[in-house]
């Protein structure tokens, strides 16, 4: 039986693809420090003989017993609420946690992916964002701690490639939405259904008009799964490229959850990006992937998902460190 050690398992990206790896029939081995990350996303697996957990934190020096054959990092703050109230940690993960890991997968002579995201491109001059486009990135402005950190992880990934000869995989995430996501994490989707539900006004920032495209977890984690298991090297765009403005998308959420709540607009934060959406050409042409789920039908499983959470949850923050 293979085995494969997921950082960051406890959240929400980390917690699906623990499910999609023992479905597969891998013993996974989950590593998270749960700042961010919740116990209740991956307590299901807890029971089976081929999960284990270790409650770690990568930035420090990692030791997992016995072979790897895998390694995925997603140990990493992820939404500008977590990583604006814990800079440094977020830079730590992405800079020291993302050598130890290199590290171990050098030492276990394992193949690493790791979790880079569209946040590299910063607030994109070209678009779409292909993975040639090198960014627009503020380095010192305060989405820098994230931004940059996935920079610098994506040069450490291909230098222990192009030097130790290291198999690696780079995927830049685009906006990825469905169940187990925290609804008060600052990001649009969770932001916009938490406030329909609390009937609470939707907050738009700037004037609205500034795009995203929406990809469901199932099938961010297919495109992960195939590039893991593929032999290319240089980074991939894994997201959905069916574009929509912030203010189209409250309106589709003022639809879906029925509130009468109207929408408010706010200034827009430093560095936000404009744009966002992928071209997906390297992922259809190498992995033959692209997404298959519908916005619509996403949205209703991750608005059911919301809905039955208890009003204790609805209103409470889910920020340990404030």
């Amino acid at each position: 039986m293979k085995r494969v050690l997921i950082t960051g398992a406890a959240g929400f990206l980390g917690s699906h693809l623990c499910d999609r790896f023992i479905k597969e029939g891998y013993h996974v081995i989950g590593m998270d420090n749960l700042i961010t990350g919740d116990l209740k996303n991956i307590e299901h697996l807890f029971k089976l003989e081929h999960f284990e957990f270790y409650h770690h934190d990568v930035s420090k020096f990692v030791h997992v017993p016995g072979n790897l054959d895998y390694i995925l990092h997603f140990a990493s703050p992820a939404s500008p609420i977590d990583y604006l109230k814990i800079p440094i940690q977020t830079l730590k993960v992405g800079s020291l946690g993302t050598h130890n890991l290199l590290g171990l997968a050098k030492a276990k002579n394992a193949c690493i992916l790791v979790a880079s995201t569209s946040e590299v491109y910063g607030d994109p001059l070209v678009h779409p964002q292909n993975e040639d486009y090198w960014g627009n990135v503020n380095p010192v402005g305060p989405r820098g701690v994230y931004d940059e950190a996935k920079r610098f992880q994506e040069a450490m990934t291909m230098a222990y490639h192009t030097f130790h000869g290291v198999d690696t995989k780079i995927v830049r995430i685009f906006n990825t939405y469905g169940p187990r996501m925290r609804l008060n994490d600052g990001r649009v989707l969770p932001a916009f259904i938490g406030q329909a539900l609390r009937g609470e006004d939707l907050t738009v920032f700037g004037d609205g008009s500034q795009t995203r495209s929406f990809c469901y977890v199932d099938d961010l984690v297919e495109g992960i799964y195939r590039l893991l298991l593929s032999d290319y090297h240089q980074p991939v765009n894994i997201g959905n490229p069916n574009e929509i403005t912030i203010s189209q998308f409250a309106e589709e959420i003022i639809k879906l959850t029925g509130t009468t709540q109207k929408v408010i607009y706010k200034p827009l934060p430093i560095d936000d990006p404009k744009q966002r959406q992928p071209d997906i050409t390297r992922a259809k042409e190498l992995l033959g992937w692209e997404p298959k789920v519908n916005r619509s039908e996403g949205l209703k499983i991750t608005y059911d998902y919301f809905r039955s959470l208890s009003k204790e949850e609805l209103y409470k923050s889910k920020h340990r460190f404030e």
